[in-house]
């Protein structure tokens, strides 16, 4: 499994998809509706070959506890899904940063 974080952009998914495979993007998103990060991250890791999460730790800290939680929740599924990852790619201003494995060929 490739793992890519970082700002979305438009390119993102093109990326994404040149490497082939089954992608799942905005996974943060559903990190919001889950109460067990773990089992999510092992469905996600299983299902997908390519997944992609839009890092929403940088910046001012929302106001809103809900939005705090979800935050917190996004961070540490990110964390887990690094974990299982074989490839982990951060995305920054279009350019990928490999910092766990090798992209595939």
């Amino acid at each position: 499994m490739v793992f890519i974080t970082g700002p979305l952009y438009s390119g993102k998914r093109t990326f994404a998809q040149k490497l082939g495979g089954t992608c799942c993007f905005e996974v943060q998103k559903q990190a919001e509706t889950t109460e067990d990060l773990e089992a999510l991250a092992k469905i996600l890791s299983e299902k997908y070959d390519i997944i992609t999460a839009t890092e929403v730790g940088g910046g001012v800290v929302p106001v809103d506890a809900t939005e705090r939680a979800n935050r917190e929740k996004a961070g540490r599924l990110a964390c887990l899904l690094a974990a299982r990852a074989d490839c982990v790619v951060q995305m920054f201003c279009g350019i990928p940063t490999v910092l766990k494995g090798e992209l595939p060929k």
